[in-house]
């Protein structure tokens, strides 16, 4: 599958992503600034409308689980950017098992 193909399937997985206080798709608010490919592992990078938004961790681990549901996609790296705690919930999101 072409790689703008695999792309669009995981912004379409992302979609299902409601943001918890607006109740609004992650990608319609805009949230998901990038999703990049390198061979089968997806960086999807996402901004919170709000630095100190509490939610941020559990929308980046939810994305992670979702592009990772793909047959064309083996591991997702999420990466929160803007945030007063990025550093942490990069860490925690992208942790190895």
């Amino acid at each position: 599958m072409a790689e703008a193909e695999i792309k669009e399937q995981i912004f379409d997985k992302l979609s299902r992503i409601a943001d918890p206080h607006m109740g609004v798709p992650i990608t319609d608010m805009g949230l998901v600034q990038n999703i990049e490919l390198e061979e089968k592992t997806a960086k999807i990078t996402i901004k919170p409308t709000n630095p100190g938004c509490m939610s941020v961790a559990n929308i980046a681990m939810a994305a992670k689980l979702e592009a990772e549901k793909l047959d064309d996609v083996d591991k997702a790296e999420v990466t929160v950017i803007d945030h007063m705690m990025a550093d942490t919930i990069n860490e925690m999101v992208n942790k190895e098992e």
